[in-house]
């Protein structure tokens, strides 16, 4: 039998305000003393991350003892909003409201002082470099997530099948280990030119040592500069794809393996027959999280070729023209462009994921 607890309304009033309200306080009070404070960097870190964990724990069991205060009935409301209501709350503040707010730029001119209505939108369809941001972004899409799932999968079957399966996975693993910066760096010594007949870049040495002509790879050779700058993404993303397709692979029963090769089944129809249906699910989620990855590209660009030489895609544009150029309007328009592209992918990944009974 159920106890009903009985409380006084106005006491249950009184800290369902104050609790927040002193929560908010406190947090508020340490977050001030941090932006202020001047001591040692290792002293003030540490005293962060103690606030920071120290200060969700006080807020769960302060929020949960407010809930246990009600009746079990009521309690059992709260608690699911005293779990995930922080996070929602700052999803809103820091996801919901700059978008909200980079919407409404975007129908402002490039100081945020007036409104011209869609002729930001109509200008990110008609301005030429935009136009080749808009065409790089496709070759990213299209070769670099064919390339990645191809490969990935490929490797997930082969390495799956050999002796040397641990070594094989983790070298082509080892990439994703470092971040697109530090692979630009590396793959820009890769792809270095120097005028004359000693080059220290790798590429261009193997190239010379085999009697051709060196070439600048990032400049010259357009537009499949492009492309070379795909590589780099391939290199780091095929590792990725690689382990989640093996996990999936390797949840197919072997007796239903077994039993395909005993009925005279060839191991391509048992691929395309037994394995790609099985794994359809893995393979549509990882291509539309390559598919959001490319669209979004950034760090790569940059770091190798500044935008320069038809390689601008539309979050290197976007950056341009928000930071260095201060044009609000034309820079909120071309991020919400990027949203607009990526949320039918992302809504595709949520259906999937719903289908597999994972919300």
């Amino acid at each position: 039998m159920e106890i009903v607890k009985k409380a006084n309304p106005m006491l249950l009033l009184f800290y369902t305000i104050v609790i927040p309200l002193f929560n908010f306080f406190v947090n508020l009070q340490i977050f001030n003393f941090f932006k202020t404070a001047s001591f040692n960097p290792l002293l003030f870190t540490l005293a962060a991350v103690i606030w920071a964990v120290g200060g969700i724990v006080f807020l769960y069991f302060s929020f949960n003892w407010v809930a246990e205060q009600y009746s079990a009935k009521w309690g059992r409301r709260f608690q699911p909003f005293i779990f995930i209501g922080p996070a929602v709350f700052l999803l809103g503040w820091l996801l919901l409201l700059p978008t909200i707010r980079t919407l409404y730029l975007s129908f402002m001119n490039a100081d945020s002082t007036n409104f011209v209505g869609f002729a930001n939108y109509a200008a990110v369809f008609t301005n030429r470099l935009l136009n080749v941001a808009l065409r790089n972004n496709l070759l990213w899409v299209v070769f670099g997530t064919i390339a990645c799932v191809g490969f990935g999968l490929l490797i997930a079957i082969l390495s799956d099948r050999s002796g040397y399966e641990k070594i094989a996975k983790a070298i082509v693993f080892m990439p994703m280990a470092i971040s697109f910066v530090a692979a630009g760096v590396i793959w820009k010594f890769i792809y270095y030119y120097q005028p004359g007949s000693q080059q220290i870049g790798l590429l261009n040495a193997i190239v010379t040592a085999f009697g051709g002509q060196p070439q600048a790879w990032l400049s010259m050779v357009q537009p499949w500069n492009n492309l070379f700058l795909i590589v780099i993404l391939i290199w780091m993303q095929t590792g990725f794809a690689m382990v989640i397709f093996s996990a999936s692979i390797k949840g197919i029963p072997d007796e239903l393996l077994e039993a395909a090769r005993v009925d005279g089944a060839t191991e391509i129809i048992i691929f395309f027959r037994i394995i790609l249906p099985t794994i359809a699910g893995t393979l549509l989620s990882v291509t539309t999280t390559i598919i959001v990855f490319t669209l979004k590209i950034f760090d790569v660009v940059m770091i190798m070729t500044g935008g320069q030489y038809d390689t601008e895609v539309v979050a290197t544009q976007f950056y341009r023209q928000f930071f260095m150029y201060r044009n609000f309007g034309y820079g909120s328009t071309l991020a919400i462009v990027l949203l607009i592209a990526v949320i039918p992918v992302i809504i595709i990944n949520l259906r999937q994921i719903r289908s597999q009974g994972g919300f």
